[in-house]
């Protein structure tokens, strides 16, 4: 039955966040009484109907932060009494018709933000004189600013940031008394800034930023009492700081003008600004010396003043800037790097805040040693001290720095050997100790960190055999171990270094053949393995490095052919240099290889005899003998089937069958690829549509993956679980047919510019995680199923996107007796709990840090790989900085400050964030268990619905 029929005296629609979808229903044109509708945050999809129009006694329209799409119906511009018109994070295109306020003319609220409108912004919007939000920020809106604007004298807060505006700031903005908040960042904007703006008395948010800015600040606005936020960062902006401004911006919490031009010295009584939390004036051209009364700043948590022309105090060596820092006990970052600082650094540096993540002061000209201090640092993520005359050895103390991630002190002259203890610095993930005189062998718990992206020892005079235990640094993705003497055979086990971007051992004294398990690098970009003693064969195993761009093996004592397939079609002679014995194909300018009868290389010849043939004779005895043990054993058991279904009474699926339904695996079936294997799409014989899963058999551990993944979906029955269809198993290939998830996986909703999820939708999908965790951690049986890699790309999402939990190759079955297992298995890098990547430690705690991350990074739209976290801080460590500050952390699309219910929607956030935290605490024994999890996020649903 028609609502409005029903209900003909609806002065009220109040549905905001539900999970309505698909279209608004065009009787709501009909409701003539209606006064009031709020569908926000559901998931209507389609375009705004028509009839709504209609409702002339309209005062109040929220759509927002639905999937609504299409133009603005005109109709809408007709509701003469409409006061709050919020369409705000949907995909609506069009422009906005010229006459908009005279149509319109009580409108109080305008939130069109993030959207795709386009056109100029209508200058009638002079004519809303009762207008007191304005927000069209994240469109694509061109032109100039109107100068109307300026005549709102009631409006609070303007947003037009993430547009193509263009032209000046309007001097008119200065006439707007009631002004609270300017914001007009990341647009094309020339010109000054205008002094008006100095008159706006109210003033507290100010972000002109990612502009082409110029001339200088206007001093006025240093004078503005109420600013909390001044940032213009990344504009043309030059002149100087006002020496007064430590007097006259009690409230300032942040201060941000880095990229700039800005010239003369940083005033002394910017250490009188007692609030501030944030001060960065980075990329700039400031002189003179630091003030030494830093340490005022009592809130600091971020320090940077990086790339300029900053010195160091006046005539002493020591930086008293630094000493005083440690008043600061909440600061987090300090970025001093690439100034003229010199001096030496302070053995005080170790006094400064625990609540330290991130140094950068590298090329900062400093003399003398790492003071040993710096241990005391014990929350330290990141530590560059790179590119600068420091000496002496590396301190034994930085050992004690397990959370560090980032180690960049390349570029001195530091002497010694490398300390035993960044072999245990468990969480290390980027290593640059290049270009210094570091000497004797490597520890060799170093190569065993298995978090490991980039190494670089290059440029010095380490020694010693490379060991087997190279392969174990499964996450590298760049190694630079070049102009050092190692000597020894190049360790087959590098061929297991599946995500080896970039590798360099060139200019050492390493000798023996280049391993054919180099084949197996299928990632690697580049090959350096130049100026050393190799010999033998070039193997014909790297022709099957399609990403291989850079090869050289030059100067060497390599024999015999050069391979001509894959990436060896695009090299050249430079490559193969200084190789006596190698021939090949006239374009390297070498000799031709002669061929013996049968066509062979007669160069290769002997090489093939010798470590070839000999290899395969004995891997045929090996293989004879196994084949004989298996017979013998085989007399007291069942003969194997060659199709084995593992899961009882399931459907058999044959391996034609999935030929057929996926098209002979093609990649237009392909859904998704995987260390592991690859996903494709199929339709069985009976029109069915399911996943089938293929598993990689060369991926060493893949038999075992199969066989777990198996194990464990052979009996689990839930809702937010993908469920298991059946398996196909034969000699070479393995198969898992599953439930087919017709919305893809969290991180496609995620990422993808295409698609959205509202705060509700979110939330709901992590509830469905949750308790998926909850069956499997408490209810499945007596012994609890851990899943051991939780990460958005194994989030799938049913037709009624109700989210399900998959990938269960790496999880563990934990027996009746044990809570912790020691494994060898990876899980993902970001996600992994730190007990899990450091020590191989499974429990179901585990599993909660892994889904505490995903939760920041599904509410904050933010990777715990993403490069903002690039060694300086993580994603824990940054959604804890602004634990009060939430909004600055959760994604932009989910809620606005100008929306309604806005404080129950950011107290749900900041629960939320407090929730992830909980879950990812450093010691597993804090962490809550899911069962609190979904009990916590439930409440939270309730609170989001009410509203």
């Amino acid at each position: 039955m028609d609502m409005c029929y029903s209900l003909p005296k609806l002065r009220g629609l109040y549905l905001s966040g539900n999970q309505l979808s698909g279209k608004i229903p065009t009787s709501l044109g009909k409701c003539g009484r209606l006064e009031e509708i709020s569908l926000s945050f559901n998931e209507f999809m389609g375009s705004i109907p028509r009839g709504i129009g209609s409702l002339s006694v309209l005062e109040v329209l929220y759509l927002g932060s639905n999937n609504l799409e299409g133009e603005i119906p005109q109709t809408l511009f007709n509701l003469s009494s409409l006061r709050n018109f919020e369409l705000g994070s949907n995909n609506l295109g069009g422009i906005l018709p010229a006459d908009m306020c005279y149509s319109l003319p009580r409108l109080q609220v305008i939130n069109l933000s993030q959207n795709q409108l386009k056109g100029e912004i209508p200058p009638s919007l002079s004519n809303c004189g009762e207008l007191q939000v304005l927000g069209l920020s994240i469109n694509e809106f061109i032109g100039r600013i109107p100068s109307g604007i300026g005549n709102l004298s009631g409006i609070e807060k303007i947003y037009l940031g993430g547009n193509n505006l263009m032209g000046t700031i309007p001097s008119s903005f200065g006439n707007l008394s009631a002004l609270k908040t300017l914001y007009l960042e990341k647009n094309k904007i020339q010109g000054n800034i205008p002094k008006e703006l100095g008159h706006l008395s109210e003033l507290q948010y100010l972000s002109l930023a990612s502009n082409i800015l110029t001339g200088s600040v206007p001093e006025a606005i240093f004078n503005i009492s109420n600013l909390q936020f001044i940032v213009l960062a990344d504009n043309h902006l030059s002149g100087n700081l006002p020496s007064s401004i430590g007097t006259s911006l009690p409230q300032l919490e942040e201060l941000l003008i880095g990229g700039n031009y800005l010239s003369g010295i940083i005033p002394a009584s910017i250490s009188n600004i007692t609030k501030l939390t944030r001060l960065d004036l980075s990329y700039n051209l400031l002189t003179g010396f630091v003030p030494k009364d830093l340490g005022n700043l009592r809130s600091l948590q971020h320090l940077g003043f990086g790339n300029n022309q900053l010195s160091g105090e006046y005539s002493t060596s020591e930086l008293g800037f630094l000493t005083s820092l440690s008043n600061c006990k909440f600061l987090r970052n300090l970025w001093i790097q690439d100034n003229p600082l010199k001096g030496t650094l302070p053995n005080s540096l170790g006094n400064l805040s625990l609540s330290l993540q991130s140094i950068n002061a590298s090329a900062c000209q400093f003399k003398g040693v790492i003071p040993a201090g710096i241990g005391n640092l014990t929350n330290l993520i990141e530590l560059g001290l790179g590119d600068n005359d420091l000496t002496g050895m590396i301190p034994t103390t930085l050992g004690q720095l397990k959370k560090l991630q980032r180690l960049y002190i390349a570029g001195n002259r530091i002497h010694g050997s490398v300390p035993n203890g960044i072999g245990h610095l468990a969480n290390l993930v980027y290593l640059f100790l290049s270009s210094n005189q570091l000497s004797g062998l490597v520890p060799s718990s170093l190569w065993s960190l298995n978090r490991l992206l980039v190494v670089n020892l290059s440029s010095n005079f380490l020694t010693g055999d490379l060991p087997v235990e190279v392969g174990s640094m499964k996450t590298i993705t760049k190694l630079d171990l070049s102009q050092n003497q190692f000597s020894g055979h190049i360790p087959s086990t590098m061929g297991q270094l599946g995500g080896l971007v970039e590798l360099s051992l060139s200019k050492n004294r390493l000798q023996g053949p280049i391993p054919r398990e180099f084949g197996n690098l299928l990632s690697l970009e580049s090959l350096d393995l130049s100026w050393n003693n190799l010999s033998g064969a070039i193997p014909r195993s790297l022709e099957a490095l399609v990403s291989l761009k850079y090869l050289n093996v030059s100067f060497n004592k390599l024999e015999g052919e050069i391979p001509d397939k894959g990436p060896f079609a695009n090299f050249t002679t430079e490559s193969f240099i200084s190789n006596a014995g190698l021939c090949g194909a006239p374009r390297f300018q070498i000799i031709e290889c002669e061929k013996d009868a049968s066509g062979q290389s007669r160069n290769a010849t002997s090489f093939l005899l010798k470590c070839i043939l000999i290899p395969v004779v004995a891997a045929m005895v090996f293989v004879a003998f196994v084949v004989l043990i298996r017979r013998r054993r085989s007399k007291s058991k069942a003969p194997a089937q060659v199709n084995s279904f593992h899961l009882g009474k399931l459907r058999r699926i044959s391996h034609q069958e999935l030929i057929y339904a996926t098209n002979y695996f093609g990649e237009d079936n392909m859904i998704g690829t995987g260390s592991l294997g690859m996903v494709h799409r199929g339709v069985l014989s009976d029109g069915s549509i399911v996943a089938v899963k293929v598993f990689n058999l060369e991926f060493q551990g893949a038999f075992k993956s199969f066989d777990a993944e198996c194990e464990i979906m052979r009996n689990i029955q839930h809702r937010n679980l993908v469920k298991i269809i059946s398996s196909c198993s034969i000699l070479n290939f393995k198969a898992l047919v599953l439930e087919y998830m017709p919305n893809g996986s969290l991180e496609k909703w995620l990422y993808s510019h295409n698609y959205c999820l509202n705060l509700v939708q979110r939330l709901n999908i992590m509830i469905d995680v949750a308790s998926a965790l909850e069956y499997l951690h408490h209810d499945f049986s007596v012994n609890p199923v851990v899943h051991c890699d939780l990460k958005p790309n194994n989030v799938l999402l049913d037709e009624e996107m109700v989210a399900r939990l998959g990938d269960f190759g790496i999880s563990k079955l934990l027996t009746e007796t044990e809570s912790m297992e020691q494994t060898r298995t990876l899980g993902t890098i970001g996600y992994m709990a730190p007990e899990y990547g450091s020590e191989g430690i499974v429990s179901t705690r585990g599993d909660v840090y892994s889904y505490g991350i995903m939760m920041m990074e599904t509410f904050a739209r933010k990777k715990p790989t993403d490069e903002m976290f690039g060694g300086e801080v993580t994603l824990r460590s940054w959604v804890e900085s602004l634990a009060g500050r939430v909004m600055e952390v959760v994604d932009g699309n989910l809620v606005r400050r100008e929306d309604q219910h806005f404080g129950i929607k950011e107290s749900c956030l900041r629960s939320i964030m407090a929730l992830a935290l909980e879950c990812t605490t450093e010691s597993p024994r804090d962490r809550i268990d899911m069962k609190e999890v979904v009990v916590r996020l439930k409440k939270i649903r309730i609170k989001l619905l009410v509203i």
